[in-house]
């Protein structure tokens, strides 16, 4: 029974595996036209690979709950799940952020020959968030309240991105996760994130009034909201509703 929640934490490894293997699999299409026209695509299979990276972040939330019925956490399972995480919400986010560097770069002359320096920055990411984690394990004061974005919430932020340049029909938003710079820009600003120490709320419910919880409903009602309107960009603008709701009721408090 001590070792189910620990099963839970593989498979939530499993899968960020496979999408690794999805991600790294794929090549970018290019299509010439007559008219002087072209067509550059992402592979479907990146899209699969953000899927599996869900899959891990269900399997991550459910082993939390496995270890408490079972009451069996441990400190061997609090760092499987760290290096899982690694794998699920840092390496394979990363590599979905290279192949997203490489189609930026793609529509530019010789773009599928570009440097690999400029595909580099990519993995600041997955360096962030393994970063993240290990400051995670070692701080005991994070139980209620988390010091920077957690790694899972960043991971996902980033899976979400493929899914929105396919599912979007905003030719807006499609561009501007297509350019390199915003790119770049949204390399720099979640990994700070991760790695800052700003002060935001854990999703776990200590009791089960509504005043101890509203920031939590509040986000939980702006989530179905997003979802429903919003459809995958919901994730992205979710993400930001937590960090503010997440800062507004910690200055409330204090």
């Amino acid at each position: 029974m001590k070792n189910i929640p620990n099963l839970f934490t593989l498979l939530n490894l499993f899968f960020g595996c496979v999408a690794v293997i999805l991600i790294l699999q794929n090549g970018i299409t290019v299509l010439h036209y007559a008219d002087g026209s072209e067509y550059i695509g992402m592979p479907e299979r990146i899209g699969t690979a953000s899927l599996f990276i869900g899959l891990a972040a269900l399997v991550d939330f459910l082993d939390g709950l496995v270890a408490r019925l079972f009451k069996a956490v441990s400190p061997l399972g609090k760092q499987l799940d760290s290096l899982a995480d690694v794998v699920s919400f840092g390496v394979a986010p990363g590599m979905i952020l290279y192949q997203l560097l490489r189609l930026s770069f793609a529509g530019q002359e010789d773009g599928l020959d570009v440097p690999v320096l400029w595909l580099l920055p990519a993995l600041i990411f997955p360096c962030a968030a393994a970063y993240r984690l290990a400051r995670f394990n070692i701080d005991d004061s994070q139980q209620y309240g988390f010091k920077g974005v957690p790694t899972p919430a960043a991971g996902l932020l980033i899976a979400s991105l493929p899914l929105i340049v396919w599912y979007s029909t905003s030719p807006m938003v499609q561009a501007a996760i297509g350019n390199k710079w915003v790119l770049y820009a949204i390399i720099l600003l979640v990994a700070w994130l991760m790695t800052s120490n700003l002060p935001l709320m854990a999703l776990k419910f200590s009791n089960y009034s509504v005043r101890g919880n509203r920031p939590k409903l509040i986000l939980f009602g702006l989530a179905v909201v997003s979802a429903v309107f919003l459809k995958w960009l919901a994730v992205p603008v979710v993400f930001i509703f937590y960090i503010i709701v997440s800062l507004a009721s910690k200055n409330k408090t204090t």
